[in-house]
């Protein structure tokens, strides 16, 4: 849309130049106001598509932040629960699991393409490799629990920790890494031709 608005102030531009030196002594109306209202078309196209890429930019840094904070909380919910395993009734734990991680596991997957538009593929792929991982462990912890498997879940608890945390670890070092694609305004920017 940005480039139909450019292509429109270009004509009305023109097409107002053209009309206005047609004849010197009358300023033929029936031409240049068409080709204004053409140019003030094109501007108003351009406003709006800055205007959407500008709220683009802003949802997709409110979606990284959402991904950092929900991961930071995932990370900081198992090492509090792998540091309690000891204490737990195995049969309690899968309760445990559901009360401490559905809501944030939920936001984090809502919200994790803002990665890969923001830092590229390889990133989104290194900290979703961890995620995945991390609630494959989750998924075993929580089976184990059912079936009372103590030897399991404690297991289960220590590898989603080492998982989540290296998957946080991978968030935060993304967020403070210097780059061409840090920038999520700069990410939405279309490739030049």
């Amino acid at each position: 849309m940005g480039r139909l608005g450019l292509i429109l102030v270009a004509a009305g531009f023109l097409g107002g130049a053209l009309a206005s030196v047609l004849d010197e002594a009358v300023v033929p109306w029936g031409w240049f106001l068409p080709a204004a209202a053409v140019g003030f078309l094109g501007v108003s196209l351009v406003r709006m598509s800055r205007r959407r890429e500008t709220r683009a930019a802003e949802r997709l840094v409110g979606h990284l932040r959402t991904v950092q904070d929900s991961l930071g909380r995932i990370a900081r919910n198992i090492t509090q629960l792998n540091a309690e395993k000891q204490s737990l009734d195995p049969y309690d734990v899968r309760h445990r699991l559901e009360e401490l991680f559905a809501d944030d596991l939920s936001t984090f997957l809502a919200a994790r393409e803002s990665i890969a538009h923001s830092h590229g593929l390889a990133a989104y792929g290194e900290v979703m490799n961890c995620f995945a991982a991390g609630e494959r462990y989750l998924n075993r912890a929580w089976c184990a629990s059912a079936d009372g498997y103590i030897d399991e879940i404690h297991q289960a608890l220590e590898k989603a920790t080492e998982q989540f945390t290296a998957g946080r670890d991978r968030v935060v070092a993304l967020s403070v890494a210097p780059g061409p694609q840090t920038d999520p305004a700069a990410a939405l920017q279309p490739e030049p031709d």
